[in-house]
């Protein structure tokens, strides 16, 4: 198993998958935004955050996935959003299932001076919700406790993939 995932993290094909299925996340949260009409909180834009980290590693992995300083580099970033996100995921849940008033996300994102996100594209990364109220559920959990499955899942594989750099390729 280790040798297979270590043969995959040396093609592109991998690495662009993880990179459209992120993707793919980020349009289903704006089609949420902008069609639903459901308003992104601080936590939210946040969480987006980490998705893109996931669909940067997953474009860095592709460059040149056979190298192996690239594709540690793109394996970082991975592990590095993917547990950033689950952190933010997990963090959301509990503020939307135990809210209290002592105990609530910031009114507004709070990105560095040298990269204002908020500013350069409001239609994105502008919070207007709040954390606790939920707004939206499919199969009973509501939308941060489906990304703590799918940020578990990103961090699973990147551990795997990890673990696999250290056995030698299927050939």
């Amino acid at each position: 198993m280790f040798r297979f995932f270590n043969y995959c993290s040396q093609g592109r094909g991998a690495w662009l998958l993880m990179a459209f299925i992120a993707f793919m996340l980020e349009c289903a949260a704006l089609y949420f935004q902008h069609v639903m009409k459901l308003q992104p909180c601080v936590m939210c834009v946040y969480e987006r955050v980490a998705l893109l980290g996931i669909m940067v590693a997953g474009l860095i992995g592709a460059i040149a996935p056979r190298n192996m300083v690239i594709r540690w580099v793109a394996i970082l970033i991975w592990v590095y959003s993917a547990w950033r996100g689950l952190d933010l995921a997990w963090e959301h849940t509990m503020l939307q299932l135990y809210p209290s008033p002592f105990a609530s996300c910031d009114f507004f994102v709070n990105f560095p001076d040298w990269l204002p996100l908020q500013e350069w594209v409001p239609a994105v990364f502008e919070a207007t919700g709040d954390c606790a109220v939920r707004q939206w559920a499919f199969l009973g959990l509501d939308m941060p406790q489906w990304l703590i499955g799918i940020f578990a899942a990103y961090l699973l594989v990147a551990i795997i993939v990890i673990i696999s750099q250290f056995f030698p390729a299927k050939k």
